[in-house]
Protein backbone atom coordinates (compact mmCIF):
# COMPACT_ATOMS: atom_id res chain seq x y z
CA UNK A 1 0.00 0.00 0.00
CA UNK A 2 1.36 3.40 -0.98
CA UNK A 3 1.93 6.10 1.68
CA UNK A 4 -1.10 8.30 2.29
CA UNK A 5 -1.50 11.59 0.45
CA UNK A 6 -0.86 14.40 2.95
CA UNK A 7 -3.42 17.21 2.58
CA UNK A 8 -1.12 19.79 4.21
CA UNK A 9 2.41 18.83 3.16
CA UNK A 10 3.74 17.97 -0.30
CA UNK A 11 6.16 15.00 -0.75
CA UNK A 12 9.15 17.27 -0.06
CA UNK A 13 7.66 18.35 3.29
CA UNK A 14 6.69 21.86 2.13
CA UNK A 15 3.33 23.28 3.15
CA UNK A 16 0.87 23.22 0.24
CA UNK A 17 -0.37 26.69 -0.88
CA UNK A 18 -3.91 26.09 0.41
CA UNK A 19 -2.61 25.48 3.93
CA UNK A 20 -0.01 28.25 4.15
CA UNK A 21 -2.31 30.75 5.87
CA UNK A 22 -3.41 28.20 8.42
CA UNK A 23 0.11 26.84 8.93
CA UNK A 24 1.52 30.28 9.73
CA UNK A 25 -1.31 30.84 12.24
CA UNK A 26 -0.65 27.41 13.79
CA UNK A 27 3.08 28.15 14.13
CA UNK A 28 2.33 31.36 16.02
CA UNK A 29 -0.24 29.74 18.32
CA UNK A 30 0.70 28.09 21.63
CA UNK A 31 -0.35 24.51 22.44
CA UNK A 32 -2.04 25.85 25.58
CA UNK A 33 -4.27 28.15 23.51
CA UNK A 34 -5.32 25.28 21.22
CA UNK A 35 -6.00 22.99 24.19
CA UNK A 36 -8.18 25.68 25.77
CA UNK A 37 -10.15 26.14 22.55
CA UNK A 38 -10.63 22.40 22.28
CA UNK A 39 -12.11 22.32 25.79
CA UNK A 40 -14.42 25.20 24.85
CA UNK A 41 -15.63 23.23 21.83
CA UNK A 42 -16.33 20.11 23.91
CA UNK A 43 -18.31 22.11 26.49
CA UNK A 44 -20.33 23.87 23.79
CA UNK A 45 -21.19 20.61 22.02
CA UNK A 46 -22.27 19.12 25.35
CA UNK A 47 -24.59 22.08 25.95
CA UNK A 48 -26.13 21.88 22.48
CA UNK A 49 -26.46 18.10 22.73
CA UNK A 50 -24.87 17.17 19.42
CA UNK A 51 -25.06 13.43 19.82
CA UNK A 52 -25.54 10.21 17.90
CA UNK A 53 -26.73 6.82 19.06
CA UNK A 54 -24.58 3.71 18.91
CA UNK A 55 -26.72 0.63 18.51
CA UNK A 56 -25.85 -2.52 20.40
CA UNK A 57 -23.90 -0.80 23.16
CA UNK A 58 -24.93 -1.21 26.75
CA UNK A 59 -22.94 1.77 28.03
CA UNK A 60 -25.40 4.53 27.22
CA UNK A 61 -27.47 5.02 24.12
CA UNK A 62 -25.92 8.29 23.00
CA UNK A 63 -22.47 9.75 22.54
CA UNK A 64 -21.06 13.18 21.88
CA UNK A 65 -19.58 13.12 18.40
CA UNK A 66 -15.84 13.93 18.56
CA UNK A 67 -14.96 17.26 16.93
CA UNK A 68 -11.49 18.22 15.71
CA UNK A 69 -10.54 21.90 15.63
CA UNK A 70 -7.99 21.60 12.79
CA UNK A 71 -9.89 22.23 9.52
CA UNK A 72 -9.62 20.34 6.27
CA UNK A 73 -8.79 22.87 3.51
CA UNK A 74 -9.63 22.47 -0.19
CA UNK A 75 -8.36 24.91 -2.87
CA UNK A 76 -10.96 26.62 -5.08
CA UNK A 77 -9.79 25.02 -8.34
CA UNK A 78 -9.78 21.56 -6.79
CA UNK A 79 -13.33 22.03 -5.51
CA UNK A 80 -14.60 23.17 -8.92
CA UNK A 81 -13.57 19.81 -10.43
CA UNK A 82 -15.11 17.88 -7.52
CA UNK A 83 -18.34 19.86 -7.80
CA UNK A 84 -18.58 19.21 -11.56
CA UNK A 85 -18.05 15.49 -10.94
CA UNK A 86 -20.73 15.40 -8.24
CA UNK A 87 -23.26 17.18 -10.45
CA UNK A 88 -22.58 14.73 -13.26
CA UNK A 89 -22.86 11.71 -11.00
CA UNK A 90 -26.10 12.72 -9.28
CA UNK A 91 -27.66 13.69 -12.62
CA UNK A 92 -26.90 10.19 -13.95
CA UNK A 93 -28.20 8.49 -10.78
CA UNK A 94 -31.50 10.36 -11.01
CA UNK A 95 -31.79 9.44 -14.70
CA UNK A 96 -31.09 5.80 -13.83
CA UNK A 97 -33.79 5.76 -11.16
CA UNK A 98 -36.37 7.24 -13.51
CA UNK A 99 -35.39 4.79 -16.24
CA UNK A 100 -35.56 1.58 -14.21
CA UNK A 101 -39.03 2.48 -12.92
CA UNK A 102 -40.22 3.37 -16.43
CA UNK A 103 -38.76 2.24 -19.78
CA UNK A 104 -35.67 0.38 -18.47
CA UNK A 105 -33.64 1.41 -21.50
CA UNK A 106 -30.29 0.78 -19.80
CA UNK A 107 -31.36 -2.81 -19.06
CA UNK A 108 -32.68 -3.38 -22.59
CA UNK A 109 -29.36 -2.11 -23.95
CA UNK A 110 -27.54 -4.68 -21.82
CA UNK A 111 -25.38 -2.06 -20.13
CA UNK A 112 -26.34 -3.35 -16.66
CA UNK A 113 -27.52 -6.92 -15.98
CA UNK A 114 -31.29 -6.80 -15.53
CA UNK A 115 -31.22 -9.47 -12.81
CA UNK A 116 -28.95 -7.30 -10.66
CA UNK A 117 -31.55 -4.54 -10.68
CA UNK A 118 -34.90 -6.31 -10.80
CA UNK A 119 -33.82 -9.02 -8.35
CA UNK A 120 -32.29 -6.57 -5.87
CA UNK A 121 -34.02 -6.25 -2.50
CA UNK A 122 -33.81 -2.45 -2.80
CA UNK A 123 -35.73 -2.40 -6.10
CA UNK A 124 -39.35 -1.39 -5.44
CA UNK A 125 -41.56 -2.92 -8.14
CA UNK A 126 -44.42 -0.87 -6.67
CA UNK A 127 -42.74 2.26 -8.09
CA UNK A 128 -42.99 1.07 -11.70
CA UNK A 129 -44.78 3.72 -13.73
CA UNK A 130 -45.03 6.20 -10.85
CA UNK A 131 -44.20 9.71 -12.05
CA UNK A 132 -42.42 11.96 -9.56
CA UNK A 133 -42.06 15.76 -9.91
CA UNK A 134 -39.21 16.74 -12.20
CA UNK A 135 -38.19 13.07 -12.50
CA UNK A 136 -36.15 13.72 -9.35
CA UNK A 137 -35.70 10.76 -7.03
CA UNK A 138 -32.58 11.59 -5.00
CA UNK A 139 -33.39 15.09 -3.74
CA UNK A 140 -30.61 14.87 -1.16
CA UNK A 141 -27.52 12.78 -1.92
CA UNK A 142 -24.45 12.30 0.25
CA UNK A 143 -21.56 11.12 -1.91
CA UNK A 144 -18.57 9.75 0.02
CA UNK A 145 -15.23 10.78 -1.47
CA UNK A 146 -11.76 9.65 -0.55
CA UNK A 147 -8.41 10.93 -1.71
CA UNK A 148 -5.75 8.37 -2.43
CA UNK A 149 -2.83 7.43 -4.63
CA UNK A 150 -3.98 4.72 -7.03
CA UNK A 151 -1.89 3.60 -9.97
CA UNK A 152 0.04 6.50 -11.48
CA UNK A 153 -2.35 9.15 -10.14
CA UNK A 154 -1.38 11.07 -7.02
CA UNK A 155 -3.97 12.56 -4.68
CA UNK A 156 -7.02 12.10 -6.91
CA UNK A 157 -10.52 12.07 -5.46
CA UNK A 158 -12.45 8.79 -5.79
CA UNK A 159 -16.08 8.03 -5.05
CA UNK A 160 -16.27 5.39 -2.32
CA UNK A 161 -20.05 5.12 -2.18
CA UNK A 162 -23.32 6.92 -2.92
CA UNK A 163 -25.86 7.55 -0.15
CA UNK A 164 -29.28 8.17 -1.67
CA UNK A 165 -31.78 6.82 0.82
CA UNK A 166 -31.59 9.01 3.92
CA UNK A 167 -28.06 10.49 3.95
CA UNK A 168 -27.11 11.90 7.34
CA UNK A 169 -24.43 14.09 8.88
CA UNK A 170 -25.15 17.51 7.42
CA UNK A 171 -26.03 18.91 10.87
CA UNK A 172 -22.46 18.15 11.96
CA UNK A 173 -21.14 20.05 8.94
CA UNK A 174 -23.20 23.10 9.96
CA UNK A 175 -22.41 22.91 13.68
CA UNK A 176 -18.70 22.37 13.00
CA UNK A 177 -18.61 25.58 10.95
CA UNK A 178 -20.53 27.53 13.58
CA UNK A 179 -18.09 26.30 16.22
CA UNK A 180 -14.98 27.20 14.21
CA UNK A 181 -16.28 30.72 13.50
CA UNK A 182 -16.93 31.17 17.22
CA UNK A 183 -13.55 29.80 18.33
CA UNK A 184 -11.29 31.33 15.66
CA UNK A 185 -12.90 34.46 14.15
CA UNK A 186 -9.46 35.82 13.28
CA UNK A 187 -8.85 32.91 10.90
CA UNK A 188 -12.07 33.63 9.02
CA UNK A 189 -11.11 37.30 8.85
CA UNK A 190 -7.76 36.57 7.21
CA UNK A 191 -8.82 33.70 4.87
CA UNK A 192 -11.51 33.73 2.14
CA UNK A 193 -13.54 30.67 3.16
CA UNK A 194 -16.70 29.79 1.21
CA UNK A 195 -19.85 29.82 3.41
CA UNK A 196 -21.99 26.75 4.19
CA UNK A 197 -24.49 28.17 6.68
CA UNK A 198 -27.09 28.78 3.96
CA UNK A 199 -27.57 25.01 3.47
CA UNK A 200 -30.95 24.88 5.31
CA UNK A 201 -32.30 27.68 3.08
CA UNK A 202 -31.02 25.88 0.00
CA UNK A 203 -32.57 22.61 1.18
CA UNK A 204 -35.97 24.21 1.86
CA UNK A 205 -35.93 25.96 -1.52
CA UNK A 206 -35.07 22.63 -3.14
CA UNK A 207 -37.90 20.80 -1.35
CA UNK A 208 -40.44 23.49 -2.23
CA UNK A 209 -39.40 23.32 -5.89
CA UNK A 210 -40.54 19.68 -6.18
CA UNK A 211 -44.05 20.15 -4.76
CA UNK A 212 -46.93 18.41 -6.56
CA UNK A 213 -48.19 20.11 -9.73
CA UNK A 214 -50.42 23.10 -9.08
CA UNK A 215 -49.31 23.68 -5.47
CA UNK A 216 -48.08 27.27 -5.24
CA UNK A 217 -47.27 27.57 -1.54
CA UNK A 218 -46.28 24.06 -0.45
CA UNK A 219 -46.36 22.94 3.16
CA UNK A 220 -43.12 21.05 3.89
CA UNK A 221 -42.57 18.80 6.93
CA UNK A 222 -39.72 16.58 8.14
CA UNK A 223 -40.81 13.05 9.07
CA UNK A 224 -38.68 11.37 11.75
CA UNK A 225 -38.88 7.86 13.24
CA UNK A 226 -38.63 9.54 16.64
CA UNK A 227 -36.22 10.41 19.41
CA UNK A 228 -34.65 6.94 19.62
CA UNK A 229 -33.28 7.15 16.09
CA UNK A 230 -29.50 7.60 15.85
CA UNK A 231 -29.88 10.81 13.82
CA UNK A 232 -32.76 12.38 15.79
CA UNK A 233 -30.63 15.38 16.74
CA UNK A 234 -30.17 16.10 13.04
CA UNK A 235 -33.88 15.72 12.26
CA UNK A 236 -34.84 18.23 14.94
CA UNK A 237 -31.98 20.55 14.00
CA UNK A 238 -32.85 20.68 10.28
CA UNK A 239 -36.57 21.15 10.92
CA UNK A 240 -35.79 24.04 13.25
CA UNK A 241 -33.31 25.60 10.83
CA UNK A 242 -35.77 25.39 7.92
CA UNK A 243 -38.69 26.61 10.02
CA UNK A 244 -40.84 23.56 9.24
CA UNK A 245 -42.71 21.09 11.42
CA UNK A 246 -40.93 18.00 12.75
CA UNK A 247 -43.48 15.20 12.66
CA UNK A 248 -43.75 11.50 13.44
CA UNK A 249 -45.95 9.01 11.63
CA UNK A 250 -48.87 9.36 14.02
CA UNK A 251 -48.93 13.15 13.43
CA UNK A 252 -50.01 12.50 9.83
CA UNK A 253 -53.01 10.81 8.25
CA UNK A 254 -54.33 10.26 4.73
CA UNK A 255 -57.83 11.12 3.49
CA UNK A 256 -58.94 11.04 -0.15
CA UNK A 257 -55.36 10.33 -1.27
CA UNK A 258 -54.21 13.53 0.44
CA UNK A 259 -51.82 13.73 3.40
CA UNK A 260 -52.81 15.88 6.38
CA UNK A 261 -51.05 16.91 9.58
CA UNK A 262 -52.93 17.01 12.85
CA UNK A 263 -52.73 20.49 14.40
CA UNK A 264 -54.54 22.34 17.19
CA UNK A 265 -56.31 24.33 14.46
CA UNK A 266 -57.50 21.16 12.71
CA UNK A 267 -56.10 19.15 9.77
CA UNK A 268 -53.53 20.90 7.59
CA UNK A 269 -52.57 19.59 4.17
CA UNK A 270 -48.96 18.43 3.68
CA UNK A 271 -47.43 18.72 0.20
CA UNK A 272 -43.76 17.74 0.61
CA UNK A 273 -42.34 15.28 3.14
CA UNK A 274 -38.61 15.20 3.80
CA UNK A 275 -38.65 11.72 5.21
CA UNK A 276 -35.91 10.19 7.34
CA UNK A 277 -37.63 6.80 7.53
CA UNK A 278 -36.59 3.86 5.32
CA UNK A 279 -38.95 2.62 2.60
CA UNK A 280 -39.97 -0.53 4.43
CA UNK A 281 -41.30 1.38 7.45
CA UNK A 282 -42.75 4.41 5.64
CA UNK A 283 -45.89 2.94 4.09
CA UNK A 284 -47.30 0.08 6.21
CA UNK A 285 -50.13 -0.68 3.79
CA UNK A 286 -47.65 -1.13 0.91
CA UNK A 287 -44.56 -2.57 2.62
CA UNK A 288 -44.09 -3.70 6.23
CA UNK A 289 -47.55 -4.23 7.68
CA UNK A 290 -46.14 -4.20 11.22
CA UNK A 291 -44.55 -0.74 10.98
CA UNK A 292 -45.75 1.76 13.56
CA UNK A 293 -43.41 4.49 12.28
CA UNK A 294 -45.02 5.23 8.94
CA UNK A 295 -48.30 6.62 7.63
CA UNK A 296 -51.05 4.25 6.44
CA UNK A 297 -52.21 5.21 2.95
CA UNK A 298 -49.22 7.42 2.14
CA UNK A 299 -48.15 5.32 -0.84
CA UNK A 300 -51.57 5.74 -2.44
CA UNK A 301 -51.31 9.51 -2.04
CA UNK A 302 -47.81 9.37 -3.49
CA UNK A 303 -48.87 7.31 -6.52
CA UNK A 304 -51.71 9.77 -7.10
CA UNK A 305 -49.22 12.66 -7.23
CA UNK A 306 -50.78 14.36 -4.20
CA UNK A 307 -47.60 14.45 -2.09
CA UNK A 308 -43.86 14.53 -2.79
CA UNK A 309 -41.52 12.29 -0.82
CA UNK A 310 -37.86 13.27 -0.55
CA UNK A 311 -36.06 11.09 -1.18
CA UNK A 312 -38.37 9.09 -3.41
CA UNK A 313 -39.37 5.55 -2.55
CA UNK A 314 -37.07 3.15 -4.36
CA UNK A 315 -33.89 5.25 -4.36
CA UNK A 316 -32.11 2.56 -2.35
CA UNK A 317 -31.38 0.55 -5.49
CA UNK A 318 -29.03 3.34 -6.65
CA UNK A 319 -26.94 3.43 -3.47
CA UNK A 320 -26.63 -0.33 -3.22
CA UNK A 321 -22.92 -1.18 -3.24
CA UNK A 322 -23.42 -3.78 -5.98
CA UNK A 323 -24.99 -1.05 -8.16
CA UNK A 324 -22.16 1.40 -7.36
CA UNK A 325 -19.96 -0.61 -9.73
CA UNK A 326 -22.18 0.43 -12.64
CA UNK A 327 -22.39 4.20 -11.99
CA UNK A 328 -19.59 5.05 -14.50
CA UNK A 329 -21.62 3.18 -17.14
CA UNK A 330 -24.75 5.11 -16.10
CA UNK A 331 -22.85 8.37 -16.68
CA UNK A 332 -21.81 7.24 -20.16
CA UNK A 333 -25.33 6.01 -20.98
CA UNK A 334 -27.40 8.94 -19.70
CA UNK A 335 -24.96 11.86 -19.99
CA UNK A 336 -22.88 10.76 -22.99
CA UNK A 337 -19.73 11.71 -21.05
CA UNK A 338 -16.80 10.06 -19.34
CA UNK A 339 -16.97 10.19 -15.52
CA UNK A 340 -15.16 13.17 -14.00
CA UNK A 341 -14.78 11.35 -10.67
CA UNK A 342 -13.66 7.74 -10.77
CA UNK A 343 -14.89 4.85 -8.67
CA UNK A 344 -12.53 2.96 -6.41
CA UNK A 345 -11.61 -0.33 -8.22
CA UNK A 346 -14.15 -2.89 -7.05
CA UNK A 347 -14.49 -6.67 -7.24
CA UNK A 348 -18.00 -8.11 -7.55
CA UNK A 349 -18.09 -11.31 -5.53
CA UNK A 350 -21.04 -12.75 -7.44
CA UNK A 351 -18.58 -13.17 -10.36
CA UNK A 352 -16.51 -16.38 -10.05
CA UNK A 353 -13.21 -14.83 -11.19
CA UNK A 354 -13.59 -11.83 -8.86
CA UNK A 355 -14.58 -14.09 -5.98
CA UNK A 356 -11.59 -16.39 -6.55
CA UNK A 357 -9.18 -13.43 -6.49
CA UNK A 358 -10.73 -11.90 -3.37
CA UNK A 359 -10.78 -15.16 -1.42
CA UNK A 360 -7.07 -15.58 -2.18
CA UNK A 361 -6.27 -12.01 -1.05
CA UNK A 362 -8.65 -11.40 1.88
CA UNK A 363 -5.81 -10.29 4.13
CA UNK A 364 -5.06 -7.38 1.75
CA UNK A 365 -8.57 -6.14 0.88
CA UNK A 366 -11.62 -4.41 2.32
CA UNK A 367 -14.82 -6.46 1.91
CA UNK A 368 -18.24 -4.84 2.42
CA UNK A 369 -21.84 -6.00 2.56
CA UNK A 370 -23.73 -4.54 -0.40
CA UNK A 371 -26.48 -3.28 1.94
CA UNK A 372 -24.17 -2.42 4.85
CA UNK A 373 -23.64 1.05 6.31
CA UNK A 374 -22.02 2.83 9.21
CA UNK A 375 -18.83 0.81 9.00
CA UNK A 376 -20.66 -2.36 10.06
CA UNK A 377 -20.65 -5.66 8.15
CA UNK A 378 -17.19 -5.17 6.69
CA UNK A 379 -13.76 -6.73 6.83
CA UNK A 380 -10.59 -4.63 6.75
CA UNK A 381 -8.12 -7.36 5.84
CA UNK A 382 -4.80 -5.79 6.94
CA UNK A 383 -6.13 -5.03 10.45
CA UNK A 384 -8.05 -8.29 10.97
CA UNK A 385 -6.96 -11.46 12.75
CA UNK A 386 -6.72 -14.81 10.98
CA UNK A 387 -9.82 -15.95 12.84
CA UNK A 388 -11.79 -12.87 11.69
CA UNK A 389 -10.67 -13.40 8.10
CA UNK A 390 -11.69 -17.05 8.12
CA UNK A 391 -15.06 -16.22 9.67
CA UNK A 392 -15.65 -13.66 6.93
CA UNK A 393 -14.55 -16.15 4.28
CA UNK A 394 -17.38 -18.44 5.41
CA UNK A 395 -19.88 -15.58 5.07
CA UNK A 396 -18.72 -14.84 1.53
CA UNK A 397 -18.93 -18.49 0.48
CA UNK A 398 -22.45 -18.73 1.92
CA UNK A 399 -23.76 -15.64 0.04
CA UNK A 400 -21.19 -14.18 -2.39
CA UNK A 401 -23.75 -11.91 -4.06
CA UNK A 402 -24.04 -10.02 -0.78
CA UNK A 403 -20.48 -8.64 -0.90
CA UNK A 404 -18.07 -6.47 -2.86
CA UNK A 405 -14.35 -5.97 -2.26
CA UNK A 406 -11.99 -3.04 -2.78
CA UNK A 407 -8.28 -2.44 -2.30
CA UNK A 408 -7.27 -1.18 1.12
CA UNK A 409 -6.76 2.50 0.39
CA UNK A 410 -4.34 4.72 2.21
CA UNK A 411 -6.91 7.49 2.71
CA UNK A 412 -5.39 10.95 2.67
CA UNK A 413 -4.33 12.40 6.02
CA UNK A 414 -5.00 15.78 7.55
CA UNK A 415 -3.42 17.41 10.61
CA UNK A 416 -5.60 16.53 13.61
CA UNK A 417 -5.45 17.56 17.25
CA UNK A 418 -4.87 14.41 19.33
CA UNK A 419 -3.49 13.76 22.81
CA UNK A 420 0.11 13.94 21.61
CA UNK A 421 -0.49 17.25 19.80
CA UNK A 422 -1.17 17.84 16.10
CA UNK A 423 -0.67 14.64 14.08
CA UNK A 424 -1.90 13.25 10.74
CA UNK A 425 -5.09 11.17 10.73
CA UNK A 426 -7.00 9.59 7.83
CA UNK A 427 -10.09 11.40 6.48
CA UNK A 428 -12.89 11.22 3.93
CA UNK A 429 -15.41 13.77 2.67
CA UNK A 430 -19.20 13.66 2.28
CA UNK A 431 -20.55 16.56 0.17
CA UNK A 432 -24.33 16.99 0.08
CA UNK A 433 -25.86 17.37 -3.38
CA UNK A 434 -29.42 18.73 -3.71
CA UNK A 435 -31.56 17.97 -6.76
CA UNK A 436 -34.82 19.70 -7.65
CA UNK A 437 -35.43 22.05 -10.52
CA UNK A 438 -31.65 22.25 -10.63
CA UNK A 439 -28.66 20.65 -8.89
CA UNK A 440 -27.04 22.68 -6.12
CA UNK A 441 -24.72 22.25 -3.15
CA UNK A 442 -22.75 24.23 -0.61
CA UNK A 443 -18.94 24.17 -0.98
CA UNK A 444 -17.30 21.34 0.91
CA UNK A 445 -19.26 18.96 3.07
CA UNK A 446 -18.66 16.83 6.14
CA UNK A 447 -15.08 15.72 6.70
CA UNK A 448 -14.93 12.61 8.85
CA UNK A 449 -11.68 11.68 10.57
CA UNK A 450 -10.39 8.39 11.98
CA UNK A 451 -9.11 9.54 15.37
CA UNK A 452 -7.30 6.31 16.21
CA UNK A 453 -3.73 6.26 14.91
CA UNK A 454 -3.49 4.17 11.75
CA UNK A 455 -7.26 3.55 11.58
CA UNK A 456 -8.96 3.81 8.18
CA UNK A 457 -12.53 3.67 9.54
CA UNK A 458 -13.93 7.20 9.83
CA UNK A 459 -17.53 6.38 10.81
CA UNK A 460 -18.69 7.99 14.05
CA UNK A 461 -20.17 4.65 15.08
CA UNK A 462 -16.67 3.18 14.85
CA UNK A 463 -14.82 5.85 16.85
CA UNK A 464 -14.41 8.51 14.16
CA UNK A 465 -14.92 12.25 14.53
CA UNK A 466 -15.63 15.25 12.33
CA UNK A 467 -13.87 18.46 11.33
CA UNK A 468 -14.80 21.64 9.49
CA UNK A 469 -14.21 21.67 5.74
CA UNK A 470 -12.91 24.92 4.26
CA UNK A 471 -13.21 25.52 0.54
CA UNK A 472 -11.11 28.55 -0.34
CA UNK A 473 -12.82 31.14 -2.56
CA UNK A 474 -9.66 32.12 -4.45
Amino acid sequence: MKPAYDEMLDPSGQVRPSYQGFASWLDSTTPEFIARKREEADLAFHRVGITFAVYGEEAGKERLIPFDIVPRIIPAMEWRRVEAGLRQRVKALNAFLHDIYHDQEILKAGRIPAAQVLGNSQYRAEMAGVDVPGQTYAHIAGVDLVRADLGDKSGDYYVLEDNLRTPSGVSYMLEDRKMMMRLFPDLFARMAIAPVEHYPDLLLENLRSVAPAGVLNPNVVLLTPGQFNSAYFEHAFLAQQMGIELVEGNDLFVRDNTVFMRTTQGPQRVDVIYRRIDDAYLAPLAFRKDSVLGVPGIFGAYRAGRVTLANAIGTGIADDKAMYIHVPEMIRFYCGEEPILSNVPTWELSKPDDRKYVLEHLAELVVKEVHGSGGYGMLVGPTSSKAEIEAFRAKILAAPEGYIAQPTLALSTCPTYVESGVAPRHIDLRPYVLSGKEISMVPGGLTRVALKEGSLVVNSSQGGGTKDTWVLEN
